[in-house]
């Protein structure tokens, strides 16, 4: 039962993506090149519904699903590994178009040629498991 209100979600979660054109080539170049509010108005929003849901969740100290508490802890100070994620997921998201959420939005609405940048993020992400503990932290 778990799993079908995640499916639920995610599904409501892609349509919304869908309908508002978040998940749209066109849009990402267009915010890229500075070229509409658009895109941005949409980051925005989800920043500032993700830092007041943030606020919520340790003020009122809301459990997780399994009645699990949340460890919410501070990010380690520092800017070098945070330039150099930005800069990397920044080139991924340019070249490709689409950053993770919109991927399988875009998947699920039909463009199968996005299944190679899935395939490709997958396989980053297991090169990044591979040599993390090389990288600066």
């Amino acid at each position: 039962m778990k799993y079908l209100s995640y499916l639920t979600i995610g599904i409501f979660f892609g349509i919304i993506m869908y309908k508002s054109e978040a998940a749209s080539w066109f849009r990402i170049y267009e915010m890229f090149q500075f070229g509409s509010f658009h895109m941005y108005g949409i980051i925005g929003s989800a920043l500032v519904l993700g830092v007041i849901g943030i606020q919520i969740i340790k003020k009122y100290k809301i459990k997780a699903i399994g009645s699990s508490e949340m460890n919410l802890h501070p990010k380690k100070k520092g800017i070098t590994s945070y330039l150099i994620g930005g800069i990397i997921f920044g080139l991924g998201w340019a070249l490709a178009g689409a950053c993770p959420g919109p991927m399988y939005v875009l998947a699920g609405a039909g463009y199968f040629s996005i299944l190679v940048v899935i395939a490709s993020a997958v396989l980053g992400t297991f090169v990044y498991g591979v040599i993390k503990d090389k990288l600066p932290h």
